[in-house]
């Protein structure tokens, strides 16, 4: 079984196992799921998704927390941990939005990854679940599953797992399918407790514990 072969077998039984998926930060603006993907490094979405309510409650638009003080921002963002940075960096993104584009998220990879804080992980989940393009967003469930499962050989850099995805994977399938390892990676092939192979869709394909033909 080619890499490709195992990657699309993988994408459908992902898709019977988990047939309605999305993505775990709640939003319902382009410039929420930015602010939200930033806080999200080194925190989980659950504790995200109840600190940024009272960060829109005190400032509910790109312009009002683009003028925003820092100091305010890192007090209410702090519990997601690395308050400073996290604080500073959405203020900037902030007035770029508000300065460069009019308040509105940019339709553009490139131009999305010229925004403070934004890196090609944050630039391509913007791309997938806001704009519907193909999408390939390497979180941890992300490079540690497809290592596991045999879609790329002890890769654990984001960007050359990213690069070697996009090889195997449909482009028009990339966005859910990382959706789906993160339902996986919760649910079944854990990494906090040993992964529950025995009740895993995958258990005859992956790398890990199948035969590999």
């Amino acid at each position: 079984m080619t890499k490709k072969q195992r990657a699309l077998e993988i994408i459908d039984r992902l898709k019977k196992e988990y047939p309605a998926t999305d993505c775990t930060l709640t939003y319902d603006q382009a410039w929420k799921l930015l602010v939200s993907v930033r806080l999200a490094a080194q925190c989980t979405d659950a504790r995200v998704n109840i600190v940024v309510e009272k960060l829109y409650e005190k400032f509910p638009d790109v312009n009002a927390l683009a003028e925003a003080p820092v100091d305010e921002i890192e007090t209410l963002v702090r519990p997601c941990g690395l308050g400073r940075s996290k604080a500073r960096d959405i203020s900037a993104c902030m007035k770029m939005l508000r300065d460069t584009y009019g308040g509105n998220v940019p339709n553009d990879f490139d131009k999305l990854l010229a925004l403070p804080g934004v890196g090609r992980k944050s630039a391509n989940l913007i791309m997938g679940d806001v704009f519907g393009k193909p999408a390939i967003v390497t979180d941890t469930h992300c490079i540690r599953l497809t290592n596991r499962m045999g879609l790329v050989d002890g890769i654990k850099e984001p960007a050359k797992v990213e690069k070697a995805l996009w090889k195997i994977i449909p482009p028009e399938e990339g966005n859910d399918f990382c959706h789906r390892l993160v339902d996986h990676g919760r649910a079944v092939c854990t990494a906090r407790t040993k992964p529950h192979c025995e009740a895993c869709c995958l258990l005859e394909i992956c790398k890990r514990t199948g035969v590999p033909t």
